[in-house]
């Protein structure tokens, strides 16, 4: 089946293509527009803790809701196609990032804030030099779990017309025709393992920090 769904590739360059790009696009989308939201609110939750159980407790209810159910209820208000399957990936993405980013800030030593503020820091450069480097590896662990989820359940994209390589999966599950169904699951596979090593690579980096 590997072979026949290999030689399907082949014969098919063209489309395979178009569908891993657009996979790949709605994927990185997606953790970008959360990060964008989610990191500055896991800071202001560590800062203010009155914050913390609102914010928390929205993000929190939204990793019980699935994603398919999600792609529907947005279907009425976006339609179909990209944006409605970007909505919904964005939304799977947000709980992991905004609540390591919390933890990360959170587990920062009190008594590293005070050395810091006695040298003469202020505000934004304890943020930039202090905080941020120690909690990093906290957040880039929150940012590999939401790759890979965001990377497996783009393929329910297929379900409303977003495309990607969800496309053949249900292709194949419609004609019971297997290779085909691999042509999209392997590739899904390929790249949720690459986000997982290349996000932890940067995660042992960014741990350096903590051992200085």
């Amino acid at each position: 089946m590997v072979a026949e769904a290999y030689r399907y590739i082949t014969e098919n360059r063209e489309r395979f293509g178009e569908a891993v790009q657009t996979h790949v696009t709605i994927s990185l989308y997606a953790l970008l527009i959360a990060a964008a939201i989610c990191i500055p609110l896991g800071v202001l939750c560590a800062k203010y803790s009155r914050l913390t159980a609102p914010v928390m407790g929205l993000f929190n209810s939204l990793r019980v809701i699935p994603s398919l159910a999600v792609l529907v209820i947005l279907l009425p208000i976006l339609g179909t196609g990209f944006t409605p399957a970007l909505a919904a990936l964005t939304l799977l993405a947000c709980p992991p990032i905004l609540i390591n980013t919390y933890l990360g800030f959170r587990k920062v030593e009190p008594s590293v804030r005070e050395a810091a503020s006695a040298m003469g820091m202020g505000a934004g450069r304890l943020l930039r030099r202090v905080e941020l480097p120690l909690a990093a590896p906290l957040m880039i662990s929150g940012l590999k779990t939401a790759a890979v989820e965001v990377v497996a359940s783009a393929t329910l994209a297929a379900f409303i017309g977003g495309g990607g390589l969800g496309t053949f999966i249900i292709n194949g599950l419609g004609l019971y025709n297997f290779p085909m169904l691999l042509v999209g699951a392997l590739p899904v596979a390929a790249l949720a393992v690459l986000m997982e090593l290349v996000l932890s690579g940067l995660e042992r980096y960014a741990s350096k920090f903590q051992r200085i």
